[in-house]
């Protein structure tokens, strides 16, 4: 059995492993949100049946993620070449796979995992974020505001799952202003309210540009906000230097480029 990521880009960012496992799959199973998606992976596959029935207006959602896996399973088990295909990369927010793959190797059966492209690649690209540049803290939305989390304001702040902010209920597919309004509360701890924010979303065709709208942090629980949307909050803070661990790392250069590669000290000889 193998979970496969798909990419975000329809067509275009699928890797030749995962559309190998696909395409010979006995069963394919679709955990994609979007219909003209699932008729591309069925003209890849005639057996692939879409996970997205198991969802279910006020549905506790981690009932669904175990129904999901039940399906997967019950074909793994009757002896079946599975592939799960899932949308982006198939290990990001993404409970069902890694729960599938736990569960088919406990019973002894193989099962990994074809990473793909995920959103968070795409929104590196689109927002030409270097990670290595400030640094970069991804928490999902309403985890980040239910537990106090020690982030770092020099560094960037992405937010996932955005369009719902604050649900604590696993029922819902939005929330409303008022919810984000208690984010910006949040996030007010450790930035102006006029510091600007990206409220982000990668294109799922190719013919779709993606969403960067740049607001101040005060107007996001006015804005149109989607359930993909992530928020991309830049650094609101210049890096600090740790003065003691640079002295540390000076004196250490210093040692080590009096000293030869081979060994001897860069004194002259005697």
């Amino acid at each position: 059995m193998a979970c496969v990521g798909v990419g975000i880009t329809l067509g275009s960012h699928i890797s030749p492993l995962a559309r190998s496992h696909i395409e010979q799959a006995e069963v394919v199973f679709m955990g994609v949100a979007d219909g003209v998606v699932e008729l591309w992976l069925k003209g890849m596959n005639k057996d692939a049946r879409s996970l997205q029935p198991y969802y279910g207006k006020g549905k506790f959602r981690p009932d669904t993620y175990r129904e999901m896996v039940d399906a997967i399973m019950t074909e793994v088990r009757a002896g079946k070449q599975v592939c799960g295909a899932f949308y982006g990369h198939p290990g990001v927010f993404a409970w069902a796979p890694h729960k599938a793959i736990e569960t088919a190797r406990r019973e002894g059966y193989p099962a990994y995992m074809v990473p793909g492209i995920s959103a968070e690649d795409c929104l590196y690209a689109d927002l030409g974020i270097d990670p290595a540049t400030y640094g970069c803290q991804h928490f999902e939305c309403s985890q980040f505001m239910l537990y106090k989390r020690c982030i770092d304001p020099s560094a960037w702040l992405i937010l996932w799952q955005v369009g719902m902010a604050g649900d604590k209920t696993n029922r819902r597919f939005a929330t409303e202003p008022a919810y984000r309004q208690v984010l910006v509360d949040v996030l007010a701890r450790d930035y102006p309210l006029d510091h600007e924010v990206i409220l982000y979303q990668a294109p799922t065709l190719p013919i779709q540009p993606p969403r960067i709208e740049r607001l101040p942090l005060q107007a996001l629980p006015q804005a149109d906000v989607a359930i993909p949307d992530t928020l991309a909050i830049p650094p609101g803070r210049s890096l600090r230097i740790d003065h003691d661990i640079l002295a540390r790392l000076d004196a250490l250069d210093r040692a080590t480029m009096d000293i030869h590669p081979d060994g001897h000290n860069g004194g002259s000889s005697q």
